[in-house]
């Protein structure tokens, strides 16, 4: 099998090509490295450029008739930089998307991977879990450009043009097992890079954003989910792809660990794996910050026989190990 991964020089991106290539399938690139790294791409089928360009999206599939499978992944992804810059996020994530997706459909290629967002989901109501059929509020621009590029993909699938499975990612940490891959920003917004970045003398503290939360002790809450067990869930559905419809022609599936942990929680759990004590602050709510939930796994269990299998201390080992070899991979540490 053949997949086209926009966005596939990325953190998620390049993990899960490690882990269709390792399944035994061939991947081909698209991205434009407005923020994922060249090295990522290495030894891959790459093309730079635009998921809009159709000139270029032509190419690819002539040069890759066997193409049967886009798992789209290319999108502005900082949530405070969404709101102070939205215009760029719905031209980039959801303007783009429906270029890309008129193509595919076009192109008939109409199996169709979408990567979500937990972040579409309204704060709980009751407890802290959220599953596919939960309330949807977007707080923030980008939320909302994932939500609409959900419906949109929903309503071109509606007319048979194509075929959607939507992933809602929850909160990815760590590497591949063989850490060629991971967190690539110099200074990562992803709260485990800011860990990292604390231990490793590169930032003086570990800011903790909103401390007044209505959460078990104030801080935020997020479902943690190893990237790697991500990528697993992608390689699960392109082989699955009919099972994952189950007869529609959408889908939606969250991908988490079902279980939930503080922003204190995760500092204490970071410490135990390290040996270190990391500096501290308290810092008030950033914009677009809610207090956050944890994932219903239980769709994905049951009709897909998926579950996250990596440790939470694996996935943070791995996180910690990646940037201390990351200067060899992308040449900065």
């Amino acid at each position: 099998m053949t997949v086209l991964i926009t966005g596939g020089a990325g953190y998620i991106g390049s993990t899960t090509a490690t882990a269709l290539e390792q399944a035994g399938h061939d991947v081909v690139i698209l991205d434009d490295l407005s923020s994922g790294p060249l090295a990522f791409t290495a030894g891959r089928a790459f093309y730079r450029g635009d998921v809009a360009d159709r000139a270029l999206l032509d190419r690819i599939h002539a040069e890759h008739p066997d193409l049967d499978t886009i798992i789209h992944m290319a999108a502005k992804i900082v949530v405070p930089e969404s709101m102070s810059l939205p215009y760029a996020y719905y031209h980039n994530n959801v303007a783009k998307s429906l270029e890309l997706f008129d193509w595919a459909a076009r192109a008939g290629l109409d199996q169709i991977v979408f990567s979500s967002s937990a972040s579409v989901y309204a704060p709980p109501t009751h407890g802290t879990e959220v599953t596919e059929e939960s309330a949807l509020d977007p707080a923030s621009p980008y939320a909302r450009t994932k939500a609409q590029t959900e419906q949109i993909l929903a309503d071109l699938a509606a007319t048979g043009r194509l075929r959607a499975v939507i992933l809602r990612y929850f909160n990815p940490i760590g590497s591949d097992p063989g850490l060629t891959t991971g967190v690539y920003a110099r200074t990562p917004s992803h709260i485990v890079g800011q860990l990292t970045l604390v231990a490793t003398g590169q930032l003086p503290a570990f800011a903790i954003t909103g401390t007044d939360f209505d959460t078990r002790d104030g801080t935020g809450l997020r479902d943690y989910v190893p990237v790697w067990d991500v990528a697993r869930a992608h390689v699960r559905v392109v082989e699955a792809f009919d099972a994952a419809l189950g007869g529609s022609s959408s889908r939606v599936f969250n991908v988490g660990t079902g279980r939930g942990t503080t922003v204190r929680e995760l500092v204490a759990a970071f410490e135990s794996v390290t040996g270190m004590t990391l500096p501290v602050v308290e810092a008030p709510r950033r914009p677009g910050d809610v207090a956050g939930a944890y994932a219903g796994v239980g769709r994905i269990a049951v009709e897909l026989g998926w579950r996250a299998e990596q440790s939470f201390d694996e996935a943070l080992h791995g996180a910690v190990e990646w940037m201390r070899r990351r200067e060899s991979v992308l040449g900065y540490a």
